[in-house]
Order: C-alpha cells, then sequence, then structure tokens
C-alpha cells in the first residue's frame, strides 16, 4: 500500500478531485486522473507545460492539447460508461513507484452476463512526448462490441478556445489532430496509433476516431495498445505533424511492454534519489513518497525554459503561472535529489529577466521586479483585479501584483541556494549574477530612507500573509531584502575573486549604479523587525498589533457567502490579527540561525492560532517549525494535512468565484520540507550538514538519499544515532554534525555514526 493510491468505487461528485489525485505526468505535460471515456465536461485534459495562449481579453493561460488516448465502448448498441451505466464494480489506482495509472470497471451486459474493461497508462518518463495505453476486454457471454478511440479533440479550456484552424486525418494507419494557437500562432500537434491483438474487426473512421467492432467470445481477452505522440512548435526543428506521426510509429515498433520497461528504469533511477523511509508509520510513509511523486511528474528535466507553475500540470487553474512558491516550497526538494532539475529552475528566471526589468520599468523603479505570476516571457500576468466579490459580483482591487515584491528576494534566495547546495557557480556566470544585483538595484530604488528615524524602510508592500495588503515593513519582506543585499555583495566579492575578468565584465555593466556601494549603505541602514524584549514577539508589519483582537472561531462566524474572500479592502480578516497563512513563522524558518528557540517558539505560540492557514503553503511551515524548537508532536498534524491536501481533496476550492482548485505541489514540497529538514533535521549551510532530529513520537528512525556538493549521501537518523554514508565515487569528503557535537569530515566510501551523547552522571 505505500506505493499504491487507491478507490474501489465510482463517485461522480469525485470526478474533478480525482482527476487531480490520479494525475500521471513527465514534466513535458501533465494528464489529468480522468478515465479513458471522459472528456472536455469531466476536465479530462493534457496540460503542455511552457505553452501558454491569450483568447480575445481574456486572461493568457496554458493550452491543453487533444487528448490521444480517448476511449469508449459500446455494448451490444449500448454504450458503457460510468457517466451512462452504473459499473457492477469499479476500481482505479495509481502506482507511484513507476507513474502508472489503471483501472477496472465491470458492467451489466444488456442481455446478460457481465464486460469488464481494464486500461493502464503512463505519460513516459523515457519519451517525454509519448502517452501509452494498454486496454483489454472479456465478457461472461457472446457480445458485440465497438471500440470508439482516437483522439478527443473537445479540449477543456477555462478562459478559451486556445486551438484554432483544427484539422483531423488519416495518414499511414495513424489519426492526426492539429491545430494553432491564437495569439503566438504555436502549432500544436497529437498523433495516435492503435494496435489490435486480435482479428475479425471491422474499421470505420470519423475525423480523428476510429471505431472498430467485432464479435466477442465469453471468457476470451480482448488486448489493445494505443499509442499517442504530442509535440509543439516549441519542440526542435521539423513540422509537429511529422515528428508526432514519427513519434508513435517508433513506439509501436517497440511496443507497450518495452516502452513501459524503459519508463520504469527512469522512475527507479529517480526514486533511488530521493525516496524516504519512514519506519513506524504507514499513512505518513505513503502521503510522502506521493507528495514526491507530484512533484517529480511536473519537474523540468530537459528544459531550462519552463517552471513548475502553482498548480503544477494539473489544468489551468492560476493561469499556469509561476509563483514563489517555487523557490520557497518546491526547490529544497530538487536540491537535495536531482540538482540538474534544481538548475533549471533557476534558469527560467534567468531567462525570464527581462520581463522583470519591464516590470520595474512599469512601476518606476530599476532593476528587476519579479511577476507575481510568471509565464513564458516573465512578464507579469497577474492582473489588477483578481477575485470578485460575491455580493456584488464585481471586481475587487488586489494588490498582489504591485505589492509583493518579495518575489525578486525570492529568486535571489533561490539562486544563492542553488549555488550553496551545489558549489555550482557557473549559474552566475550563465546570468545568475545580473539577477541577483539586478533584484538589489530593484530595492534599492523602492527602499525609502526615514530621515526621522535614520534608517531605511520597505514600505507599502504585501507579505506572505496575503489578507493585510499595502502595509509597512512586514518582517519577512524586509528579512529578505537583508538577505538579497548580503548575496549582491557576496556575489561580487566570489566573481572578484574565482572569475576575475568575468567580474570586471559584468561589473561595466552596472558603473551607472546604483551598484556595490548603494547596497552596503542600504544594507547598513536597512530597518528589520526584531523580537520585544519582554514577550520575544516579531510584529507581521507597523502596527499589526494595533488590530483587531478576534478568534478564528468568531470570525468564521461572521462569515455571509462561504466564498468570500477575507482580504482586501472590506475582508473579514483585513482590519483583524487574523492571517492567511505562515508570515513571521516563515522569515524565522528561513534565518532559523539567527534567531533564538525562545523566540521561534512564543511566536508559533502566538501566531499560529491567528492562522487561517487559508493557503496550502502554510501547514508546513509550522510544522518545520515546530521540529525547530522540539515539538514535532505539535507539527505532525500540519504535516499530514500537508501531505494528504491532494489524497483528500480537501482544500479550498474557490476564491470568491474564481476557481483554484488543481495540485499543490508547494504543499507537496512542503511536506517533504516537513519530514526531511524538519522532523529528520537536515540543515546545510552549504559548508557543513547539521543534523537535528525531531521524530514525531511514532517514528522510529527516517532514511534517505542526499546530494550535496556534487556527492550521494545516505542517512539514517533514529532519536540517538545518525549513521552517514557517503558513496564510493564522491569527489570530495563532507563535513557533518550531529547532536551538538563537533563536525567531521565523511570521505568518499566512508561511513560516519553520528550518537546521541549520554547524560552526564550526577555528582555525589
Amino acid at each position: 500500500m505505500s506505493w499504491t493510491v487507491r478507490d474501489s468505487s465510482f463517485d461522480k461528485a469525485r470526478i474533478i478531485t480525482n482527476g487531480n489525485k490520479y494525475m500521471t505526468g513527465n514534466g513535458y505535460m501533465g494528464y489529468r486522473g480522468t478515465l479513458e471515456e471522459f472528456g472536455r465536461d469531466q476536465l479530462a485534459a493534457v496540460t503542455l507545460a511552457g505553452v501558454y495562449d491569450q483568447a480575445g481579453e481574456r486572461w493568457r493561460e496554458p493550452v491543453n492539447a487533444p487528448n490521444g488516448l480517448y476511449t469508449a465502448l459500446v455494448c451490444n448498441g449500448q454504450r458503457l460508461s460510468v457517466l451512462e451505466t452504473e459499473p457492477l464494480d469499479h476500481k482505479q489506482e495509481l502506482d507511484i513507484r513507476s507513474a502508472v495509472h489503471r483501472r477496472e470497471t465491470v458492467y451489466r451486459i444488456p442481455e446478460g452476463g457481465e464486460l469488464i474493461y481494464t486500461a493502464e497508462r503512463f505519460a513516459s518518463m523515457a519519451e517525454l512526448h509519448v502517452l501509452a495505453s494498454r486496454q483489454t476486454v472479456k465478457c461472461t457471454a457472446d457480445c458485440r462490441i465497438t471500440i470508439e478511440t482516437g483522439i478527443d479533440s473537445e479540449v477543456w479550456d477555462i478562459n478559451g478556445p486556445h486551438l484554432q484552424d483544427k484539422q483531423e486525418m488519416f495518414k499511414n494507419g495513424v489519426l492526426l489532430a492539429s491545430a494553432v494557437t491564437g495569439e503566438l500562432q504555436l502549432p500544436v500537434a497529437v498523433a495516435e496509433l492503435s494496435v489490435f491483438g486480435f482479428g475479425g474487426l471491422k474499421l470505420s473512421k470519423a475525423g480523428a476516431l476510429r471505431r472498430v467492432t467485432f464479435d466477442a467470445k465469453a471468457g476470451e481477452i480482448y488486448e489493445w495498445f494505443k499509442y499517442a505522440a504530442v509535440y509543439t512548435g516549441l519542440d526542435m526543428e521539423g513540422a509537429p505533424e511529422e515528428l508526432a506521426e514519427q513519434a508513435v510509429q517508433a513506439a509501436a515498433e517497440k511496443g507497450y511492454r518495452e516502452l513501459l520497461q524503459a519508463h520504469r528504469r527512469v522512475w527507479e533511477e529517480r526514486w533511488s534519489r530521493c525516496d524516504c523511509l519512514i519506519e513506524g508509520d504507514a499513512a505518513a510513509q505513503l502521503a510522502l513518497r506521493y507528495s514526491m511523486y507530484q512533484l517529480m511528474i511536473i519537474a523540468p528535466t530537459a528544459s531550462e525554459k519552463v517552471s513548475i507553475p502553482a498548480r503544477g500540470l494539473s489544468g489551468q487553474v492560476y493561469k499556469g503561472a509561476v509563483f514563489w512558491d517555487t523557490e520557497m516550497f518546491m526547490l529544497p526538494f530538487f536540491l537535495h535529489s536531482d540538482p540538474g532539475v534544481a538548475r533549471n529552475l533557476m534558469m527560467y528566471r534567468i531567462h525570464t529577466l527581462d520581463g522583470a526589468r519591464r516590470k520595474a520599468a512599469e512601476y518606476g523603479y530599476l532593476g528587476a521586479f519579479y511577476a507575481w505570476e510568471s509565464q513564458d516571457s516573465g512578464d507579469d500576468a497577474c492582473t489588477l483585479f483578481n477575485v470578485n466579490d460575491v455580493f456584488t459580483g464585481r471586481p475587487m482591487r488586489t494588490y498582489f501584483r504591485d505589492e509583493q515584491v518579495h518575489i525578486s528576494a525570492d529568486v535571489v534566495h533561490g539562486i544563492w541556494q542553488y549555488i550553496q547546495f551545489t558549489g555550482d557557480d557557473s549559474l552566475l556566470l550563465d546570468g545568475g549574477a545580473g539577477v541577483i544585483w539586478e533584484c538589489a538595484r530593484f530595492f534599492y530604488s523602492y527602499a525609502y530612507y526615514n530621515p526621522v528615524k535614520e534608517r531605511y524602510e520597505i514600505l507599502d508592500v504585501t507579505g506572505p500573509d496575503e489578507y493585510h495588503e499595502r502595509v509597512n515593513n512586514n518582517a519577512f519582506t524586509n528579512a529578505l531584502v537583508k538577505e538579497t543585499l548580503e548575496i549582491a555583495l557576496s556575489c561580487a566579492e566570489l566573481l572578484e575573486s574565482r572569475y576575475p575578468e568575468s567580474y570586471r565584465e559584468l561589473h561595466r555593466q552596472f558603473t551607472g549604479g546604483p551598484f556595490l556601494t548603494e547596497f552596503r549603505t542600504l544594507l547598513e541602514g536597512l530597518y528589520l523587525p526584531r523580537p520585544d524584549p519582554d514577550t520575544l514577539l516579531i510584529e507581521q508589519f507597523d502596527r499589526y498589533f494595533q488590530l483587531e483582537e478576534v478568534t478564528l472561531p468568531e470570525l468564521r462566524s461572521r462569515v455571509i457567502n462561504k466564498n468570500e474572500y477575507w482580504g482586501g479592502g472590506n475582508g473579514l480578516a483585513t482590519t483583524t490579527r487574523i492571517l492567511k497563512q505562515a508570515d513571521v513563522v516563515l522569515m524565522l524558518h528561513l534565518f532559523k540561525s539567527a534567531f533564538t528557540k525562545e523566540v521561534k517558539q512564543a511566536n508559533w505560540e502566538f501566531y499560529e492560532p491567528r492562522t487561517e492557514h487559508g493557503s496550502s503553503l502554510s501547514a508546513c511551515i509550522y510544522a518545520l517549525v515546530a521540529a525547530e524548537i522540539g515539538s514535532p508532536d505539535w507539527g505532525y498534524p500540519y504535516f499530514m494535512r500537508t501531505a494528504t491536501v491532494d489524497l483528500t481533496g480537501e482544500s479550498k476550492q474557490y476564491v470568491g468565484d474564481l476557481y483554484i482548485g488543481g495540485t499543490h505541489p508547494a504543499a507537496n514540497g512542503g511536506a517533504w520540507m516537513a519530514a526531511v529538514l524538519g522532523f529528520a533535521g537536515v540543515q546545510f549551510d552549504g559548508a557543513t550538514v547539521c543534523l537535528k532530529p525531531a521524530l514525531p513520537k511514532h517514528w522510529q528512525s527516517v532514511e534517505l538519499p542526499v546530494t550535496l556538493r556534487g556527492g550521494q549521501y545516505s542517512l539514517r537518523v533514529t532519536r540517538d544515532e545518525i549513521v552517514i554514508t557517503a558513496a564510493a565515487g564522491n569527489r570530495e569528503a563532507l563535513a557533518f554534525a550531529g547532536f551538538g557535537s563537533p563536525a567531521e569530515l565523511c570521505g568518499p566510501g566512508a561511513e560516519l555514526r553520528l550518537r546521541l551523547a549520554e547524560p552526564a552522571a550526577a555528582e555525589n
């Protein structure tokens, strides 16, 4: 069970949530976990990474390709579909170890007997353009069956249609569906080829569908295979239609089993670099693996020009945009397991620097102001009116786009984390240094010097807690600005010492300033909210403590419409201390070494009861900090809430009247962070791995692989012992410390054991 997600019945009410729950994908495309006969009304979708389109004046969003695995059955003239026929039995499952989706449905045959229909499919991780499916039918009585299969070109869109000039044809046994996007005229092509393992077929064609009719004998198993391929104008040189046709023919030649074996080999290798074994908690084991699975099916393994959107590849929600979620909640998983993907994620930000420059200039600032909702060009897809008032229907002015300036600091944080974890400072030469310095220039132009208080302040911002907009000196934002300035200076020192010629060339691009001198001035004078000496509390922003004190249950009792937005100008939470998600507590996690355990605990205990957890990004942070202060059992429920959000489907589906459903990759990343960085206590500062385990009471151990500074290590963490095993192929030794002991080097092929010291004997 620790590798399988399963439902044993069909529930029409869960069609949409199961579409998220049973997702498959390979980073190039995401295939929603719908059933073979489902169409646009059931939100069947093949969502393409990095392909965007705007239809008219509507929101720009990712493009869904035609569905090349569509299949429907007719038996003795009656259509067999869970939507129309009550199944006698139905199972749907997802093997997360090899990313294979399966279903088995049993129908009653109109004239008596039963028909058993099975289908399994996968989005190939070895052939990123290919989808493959194996399907069977078996009857307990003779009957006449028609299989309608091919490409469903009726695509689900939220703000479409996006595909124009649709063409469907049959060529060399291959079905082809092609179109172009409306905005960029980007070609999209899907090819499909079916191979039937039985004879006696009567074949007819209509558009991009084929109908195969045959007389089925009782007890016989009839098996067929489907291969589909997707290409767009963003892919390699050549016509997408020709590339797709060639890909399905090549797939059919290899055959389903060979494709599946190659696919599984890739998955085995990927799991070998990240699988986290929890001893003593089967539920947590499955939830954590599922979270990692969701991250891996959307990871850009083959392109550095795409990143991971806030809803992954589960559809078009949130415009398919990339948020700060990627750097803060997903990047850590890839830094520890797949540095190549981590580099791609950061290169995406480098490629979209010009969009960030355009945004900064639009608002009258210098440098780079990164998009709150970033798509292919880096220009901000976030609108000024994101939410409609549920009472009046009028658009509400929000300040996500304008005031969440911490996004530029989040990008810098991610780039520096990558360099620290991997030692790959070539990212700086490939554009990373320019991003860092342009973001620092932005903050220099954004900061306000208060001559009365003789300090620089960061005013008119929105922090992670989006219920309070346009506040001053948000503690999280100010801390990230400080870090950006420190990184900008460290980046210059690193380049000047290691790559002096490149540094001089880059330096010349910033000679007009502001540059290093101004960065130092801002850094030295920047105001940072500090813990109150008596209460140890850090005020989330100026005058936060003057807001109305109200309990969360009391505020909920004021709700009139269940979908009303709590933030904005008139939101329920705006004038209260109730916050949407972790804000100060997130800052305490990011800068854990700067604060004492007492400060962390005081702020955890103060802010948690006032946190609605209205974002899936929130609970994991409270789990992390609970572990950091030595209270893992406080954090465990938050970890499980995070890790199961896509398994249960229990998440916020609407903001106002805006649908925000889909998968939650930031929560998936947060679950991994809580388990590994929190409970297992793995902390790396670029030089030393400091292990501070704080296991929940029913966890006996955590065992996992990590990749650090180019080396592979296996960790086994218990309450009183940590075992580190270094791969023989590692290039150098790495320092490890645990239980407060001094750091020790662990060289290639070595094993290091760190033990909890015995309590000192009491003196007589």
